[in-house]
């Protein structure tokens, strides 16, 4: 505690309000109070701090307030300044999508089923908010099968018919732009399609099987099978909605799982007494925190942007004080009435019950994930230094590969893998300079004297920095190649090579090599730095083939450049009538002149001097 913040503490008001930590000038953490005075000094004067306040603590060097009326004011305040500065200690969801709509536009003629992403007053019908695209197009794509509506974009009616498409063929449209069917027969269909989306699937059901007895009755059996399958499809769908409650509740439901370091956050969405899914977002610091707390701290950010509440928001518990004001939060946000529930039992108990189980299954996955990827990148790192005697762990490793055809094209790449991913942006191609031919030590004492030579460049902007580990695809001689390059540079790096046989490694001044066991990390990570620089290699190679097949006769030219060739194929169209074309013709071609002129003439008729000067 500086001078600075031991003169604010003093001065702290008994008030709502909003503080603001900082440090060196920049707010690292924003937060609201019922009493600026308790509750800023207890940063300060407490001991018993969760790890994310006892690092936070540890880096202000002020503080400022801002005084408000009541905690509601102070509750909206924190969540522009949250919103504004996204301060690191702050809970701070990535989330910003809009979640999407069905809509049905009813004022048109023969309407049809589309994706929104906002809802607008317009006069259509919205259907949502959806979890995310996917879930809308699972359910356009089940609308597709169950209701032969349109899917085209053609503005009906229009003058006259037009040729059935394929979903006509195939009785996934009525067709209403060739005229098979009436504005009548179409409308019957949107109005089963509106039952659906609404949840009123024994309606629809109800309806199809009499039309069925109706069509099995005029022995229209194909239509009556038609009828059939489709109700069993609806009764399949219904099926895999679960359905808790008979009310149509519209629900969010939110839960909180944490442990030694994370958090995890769940919402399930509950939309006409059926769960429609749910989302789990992961809270980084937030593992030994106040659930309470930091769950209202999810609730305001989820919501805080264009997400609008449901009519009742339950969640396992909040601190007392404060929830009366997030439910008055939570009606201004949704422009109506919300419940906030903290369910004690029953099927709302239930519903936060599954929520929790959501949020420890992700946090659990989240971990799990973690770990793998530890396991393959900074373990499988931690795992390669111990099979190579390294005394620290390599924070950058390099690979090399060379690549050529016959001698022609020789190349070579450099990737770099970072704490054992790759970084693309710090791998780099070589084309060989000093011979020609192919010879892969040779290739490799070249690339490896340039690289390290970066290392010592006079101009500091264009040092690159030394790698902790380099790796050499090749055996011993290629390693010993490579060795000299480098130290001759002045460098001394610790280096090894990898021999394809038996993915036997090589180290320097040993005569036997290392085998590591096939099912370890630190052998994963090697192939897959060793396959890395050879993907490299080849793709540059393949493109500098690919541009030396690729010949302009127009290039053998002396004196004409690459302007003047794309000057004459545009004004000519083709080598052949540029071939074929008079001297004079070709000086009138834009960027030509009577010199430039001669040189095509002589070089398209080099048995004819008349163009050349004597």
């Amino acid at each position: 505690m500086n001078e600075i913040i031991a003169q604010k503490l003093s001065l702290l008001p008994d008030s709502p309000g909003c503080y603001q930590m900082k440090e060196n000038g920049k707010i690292i953490y924003v937060g609201k109070a019922v009493n600026l005075k308790n509750r800023v000094r207890s940063y300060f004067h407490g001991r018993d701090h969760t790890p994310k306040v006892a690092a936070m603590v540890s880096h202000i060097t002020d503080f400022d307030i801002i005084l408000c009326r009541t905690n509601l004011e102070a509750l909206i305040l924190e969540c522009n300044l949250i919103k504004l500065y996204k301060p690191y200690y702050n809970i701070l969801l990535k989330d910003d999508k809009h979640y999407p709509y069905i809509r049905l536009n009813l004022s048109e003629p023969y309407p049809r089923v589309t994706l929104a992403r906002r809802q607008a007053s317009d006069g259509a019908r919205y259907f949502g908010p959806y979890i995310g695209a996917t879930a809308v197009r699972e359910v356009l794509e089940a609308l597709k099968k169950l209701f032969p509506l349109r899917t085209c974009a053609h503005h009906l009616p229009e003058k006259g018919p037009k040729r059935p498409c394929m979903n006509y063929e195939i009785g996934r449209c009525l067709g209403p732009c060739c005229g098979k069917c009436t504005q009548e027969e179409y409308r019957a269909v949107v109005q089963r399609v509106l039952k659906f989306l609404e949840g009123k699937f024994q309606d629809v059901t109800a309806g199809l099987e009499k039309d069925m007895r109706a069509a099995a009755a005029q022995l229209q059996f194909e239509k009556a099978a038609r009828l059939r399958d489709q109700i069993r499809d609806i009764e399949g769908l219904m099926q895999r909605q679960q359905a808790i409650q008979t009310s149509g509740a519209e629900q969010d439901v939110f839960a909180l799982c944490q442990d030694d370091l994370d958090a995890m956050a769940q919402v399930l969405y509950v939309r006409g007494g059926r769960i429609l899914g749910g989302d789990s977002f992961a809270l980084p610091r937030e593992g030994k925190e106040d659930p309470g707390e930091v769950l209202f701290d999810f609730i305001v950010q989820f919501y805080e942007d264009e997400r609008k509440p449901a009519r009742e928001v339950l969640c396992p518990g909040l601190p007392g004080e404060i929830s009366g004001d997030l439910e008055e939060w939570l009606r201004r946000q949704r422009g109506g009435a919300v419940t906030l529930t903290v369910p004690r039992r029953g099927d709302k108990r239930a519903l936060t019950l599954l929520a929790e189980k959501n949020a420890r299954d992700a946090l659990e996955k989240r971990n799990a994930k973690k770990q793998v990827q530890y396991e393959r990148t900074l373990g499988a790192a931690e795992e390669l230094a111990r099979a190579i005697g390294m005394d620290h762990v390599p924070h950058r490793i390099e690979g090399y590969d060379i690549s050529n055809t016959q001698g022609a094209q020789n190349v070579a790449s450099m990737v770099v893998f970072i704490d054992g991913e790759p970084a693309p942006r710090e791998y780099r191609h070589y084309r060989i300079k000093s011979f020609e031919g192919a010879n892969d030590f040779a290739s490799m004492n070249e690339v490896l004297s340039r690289r390290f030579r970066r290392c010592f460049a006079e101009d500091p902007k264009e040092r690159w920095p030394l790698p902790d580990l380099v790796l050499i695809d090749g055996g011993p001689e290629q390693l010993a190649f490579a060795r000299d390059a480098m130290r001759r540079e002045g460098a001394d790096v610790p280096m090894f090579g990898l021999a394809k046989r038996l993915e036997e490694i090589f180290l320097p001044d040993r005569v036997d090599s290392i085998l590591i066991d096939h099912h370890s990390p630190a052998l994963h990570l090697i192939q897959r730095i060793r396959d890395e620089a050879h993907r490299f290699a080849i793709t540059y190679h393949r493109g500098l083939r690919g541009k030396a097949s690729v010949h302009s006769a127009l290039e053998d030219i002396p004196g004409i450049g690459p302007a003047r060739r794309r000057a004459l194929l545009q004004y000519f169209k083709s080598v052949k009538a540029i071939r074929e074309a008079e001297l004079e013709e070709l000086q009138k071609a834009p960027g030509m002149n009577a010199p430039a002129a001669k040189a095509v003439y002589a070089w398209a008729h080099p048995e004819d001097k008349s163009g050349q000067e004597e």
